[in-house]
């Protein structure tokens, strides 16, 4: 079941991806493939120590920088390590494939290289947000900007089968993000979504407000990947603003110290239930195979993670499962 990692993205490659998968090797004894420029793989490498076989180097001379079109790996840079960490996928010398790096490109080089499941024409990226009474799948949350209601449909019934299998919930309620409850509330495309959700056959539950997204009664929440991007991203500042401003209300006074020392245990859970690094990365839903994009200023914690997470999509099944349950709830072809 080996990973290819893309050991040139993100913020902090390749010393982090490198540090990550020979944590996943150690910690759980995982496989990957450090795809990338092999000098610098290997010189990180050799300061880990890591003296075992489960991590392995294939050499990738261009690195896709955040600053560049998505379409990038496919028209100019077809030695980059994300598209040969895709390639590695196709070809079967990996199972899935995790990058830090550029979140366009690596929609790219999925669709066009690993290729979308049958009746599957958007692939979305799917998070899982944590809450007080159950945890939430939010998608998609970047690899698409621009949706048709068509769309909605099929992060609908990503969703579903995803909460399925990770969340174990039978029946999932699905909910369309909108700006209030009502069915005629928001855009155009979102009241059209609304109407195709409601005949889908899902247990869709109606439209839900921002407020849902941690408190609602509610599974799977389908939004287009500019607004969940945002909620993520406004997340994970509020995260940090929480966990900031304990530390200081902690450091000022003798009494609220004292607290939090017969507290810490409880302080400890609260921010690891916020930390990304926990996750590793969100999960492109709708191509063969796995696919986990990371943080860009993801650490080795979050890389380690990211790989076993794309292990056990693999292990489970994921993809295979959706492209099956796809089939079955095929909608009409798209107009185009």
């Amino acid at each position: 079941m080996t990973i290819a990692v893309d050991a040139m993205g993100g913020d902090h490659a390749p010393r982090v991806n490198v540090e990550g998968a020979v944590a996943a090797a150690v910690d759980f004894g995982l496989d990957t493939l450090l795809v990338g420029k092999r000098r610098e793989i290997e010189s990180e490498l050799h300061k880990t120590a890591y003296s075992g076989n489960r991590v392995g180097v294939v050499e990738a001379d261009e690195v896709v920088l955040f600053d560049e079109p998505a379409i990038t790996p496919i028209r100019k840079k077809r030695r980059a390590s994300i598209r040969i960490a895709a390639e590695c996928v196709r070809d079967g010398r990996a199972k899935g494939m995790f990058t830090a790096g550029h979140t366009g490109a690596a929609m790219v080089v999925a669709k066009m290289i690993m290729g979308v499941v049958e009746g599957i024409d958007r692939p979305a990226l799917a998070a899982v947000l944590p809450g007080l009474d159950r945890k939430r799948v939010l998608l998609d949350v970047g690899a698409n900007v621009n949706c048709r209601p068509e769309h909605y449909r099929e992060f609908a019934l990503m969703g579903h089968f995803f909460a399925q299998e990770v969340l174990g919930i039978e029946k999932p309620k699905i909910g369309l993000m909108s700006v209030g409850e009502e069915e005629g509330k928001g855009t155009d495309i979102v009241k059209e979504s609304f109407r195709l959700l409601k005949e889908s056959g899902l247990r869709f539950v109606g439209n839900v407000e921002g407020r849902d997204v941690y408190g609602g009664d509610v599974d799977v929440i389908v939004t287009d990947g500019f607004t969940g991007n945002v909620i993520l991203k406004v997340s994970e500042s509020l995260a940090h603003l929480v966990e900031e401003a304990l530390k200081q209300e902690i450091t000022r006074s003798l009494q609220a110290s004292m607290g939090f020392l017969l507290s810490k245990d409880a302080f400890r859970s609260f921010k690891k239930r916020l930390d990304y690094s926990e996750y590793g990365g969100a999960p492109l839903l709708g191509v063969n195979g796995a696919c986990f994009i990371g943080h860009g200023r993801s650490n080795a914690k979050a890389v380690r993670n990211a790989i076993r997470a794309a292990d056990d999509f693999v292990r489970r099944g994921i993809s295979e499962k959706i492209r099956e349950r796809a089939l079955t709830f095929a909608p009409p072809p798209l107009s185009r």
